[in-house]
């Protein structure tokens, strides 16, 4: 059974940092993606990020690119998501998401397991 815990998210005001981590258990996961998405309130949830974990590619949403930066530890099989020059836009709920797929997977519908979630909040 996979499962995925976030953790590290908090308030923090624009131009903050902030870093997410997503600890993976109960699966191989060198064969698959892993990414991030985020939900505002009212709004769908939005692909951020993903990372290949066999090769550590990665492809970032334009309204990130730059600003944030997914990686992974292998020995702690946990995906980091460092989050710099926060924005209030940047507000919402945080998931972290586990996807076994042979294409690159940018659709919440392509991922086949999901975290809780985290909540970031950053104040103007």
């Amino acid at each position: 059974q996979v499962q995925l815990v976030e953790s590290g998210g908090g308030l923090v005001q624009a131009g903050d940092s902030l870093r997410l981590s997503c600890a993976a258990s109960g699966g191989t996961f060198s064969s698959y993606y892993m990414g991030w998405f985020r939900q505002a309130p009212g709004k769908e949830r939005e692909f951020v990020t993903f990372i290949r974990w066999s090769n550590g590619r990665t492809y970032y949403a334009d309204s990130v690119k730059g600003r944030f930066t997914i990686s992974r530890d292998n020995a702690k099989n946990t995906v980091l998501l460092q989050m710099n020059s926060l924005e209030p836009e940047d507000t919402a709920v945080y998931f972290c998401a586990a996807a076994i797929r042979s294409f690159p997977p940018v659709g919440q519908y392509d991922y086949n397991y999901w975290g809780q979630g985290t909540q970031v909040t950053v104040s103007s």
